[in-house]
């Protein structure tokens, strides 16, 4: 790779959990207007249920299924300045300078920051799940992060001054 110039910006969503949570809020919005659908205006003694009730229930589906499309909207975008995490409800904008390392480990669900001061941030959009999509993701991760580390590379002191 030439000297000038830095690795290709990186972006990565979770494929498969998309997928999953995008069927199963369907399913549950489809359960939800069937319930409304047959729940119709009658009375079981204790309770009435009318129109609104079945309104209700078919709000009630939709509001459920967007609760479980959030699950799958995770997202990470990286390029030289730095790493954008979205997962399930937090934003993080973190500078190449506060990661030490980009880990995927053998049996970790998805990929983690490990940052300098000893925090882990997970990456949820980079999911096992999603096989060579993933290992690509976090290749271009590493190799973003290693570019920024090459460009600004502070000297240690104990190399330049060794203990004797």
């Amino acid at each position: 790779m030439p000297a000038d110039s830095s690795p290709s910006p990186v972006s990565a969503v979770p494929r498969r959990l998309r997928l999953i949570t995008a069927l199963a809020a369907g399913g549950l919005v489809a359960v939800m207007t069937v319930v409304a659908v047959l729940l119709k205006s009658s009375t079981t003694g204790v309770v009435a249920f009318h129109t609104a009730d079945q309104v209700a229930m078919v709000g009630l589906g939709l509001a459920m299924g967007a609760g479980v499309l959030m699950v799958g909207r995770s997202r990470v975008d990286a390029d030289a300045d730095g790493i954008r995490v979205r997962n399930v409800v937090m934003n993080h904008d973190v500078p190449w300078s506060a990661v030490r390392s980009v880990r995927f480990d053998r049996h970790s669900p998805w990929a983690t920051l490990l940052l300098t001061n000893d925090d882990e941030l997970a990456v949820s959009a980079v999911q096992a799940a999603d096989g060579e999509r993933a290992l690509l993701a976090v290749r271009g991760l590493r190799a973003l992060l290693a570019d920024h580390q090459a460009r600004h590379a502070v000297p240690r002191e104990d190399l330049l001054y060794p203990r004797e």
